[in-house]
């Protein structure tokens, strides 16, 4: 249950290194994005289309770029995960709690 979770985490945390490389970069390609990240082609071209499918960059001639969308993600974005680690930290159960058989 929770390695879904984890694995979700580690994908978003992909994700929003390739947004900030465009943000800082812009226009930026592929092979330039893996050699500095060391993921992969096929994984940098993946969070690329997932950002281009939330309209946060756009594809270029010369490589992804930002969109007027991106701005105001970025501005929202640490409020939501904010709000996502206090959810999560809600959920924890006490060790304190005894589970009964």
């Amino acid at each position: 249950m929770i390695d879904r979770l984890e694995k979700e985490v580690d994908m978003l945390e992909r994700h929003l290194q390739v947004l900030k490389m465009v943000i800082e970069n812009e226009p930026i390609g592929i092979v330039k994005m893996s050699n500095e990240t060391g993921y992969p082609h096929h994984k940098v071209r993946y969070s690329l289309r997932v950002l281009e499918e939330e309209n946060l960059i756009e594809p270029s001639s010369q490589g992804a770029i930002t969109t007027e969308r991106t701005q105001e993600f970025v501005d929202e974005l640490d409020e939501k995960l904010d709000q996502t680690v206090d959810k999560l930290g809600e959920m924890r159960i006490d060790s304190a709690t005894e589970v009964e058989n």
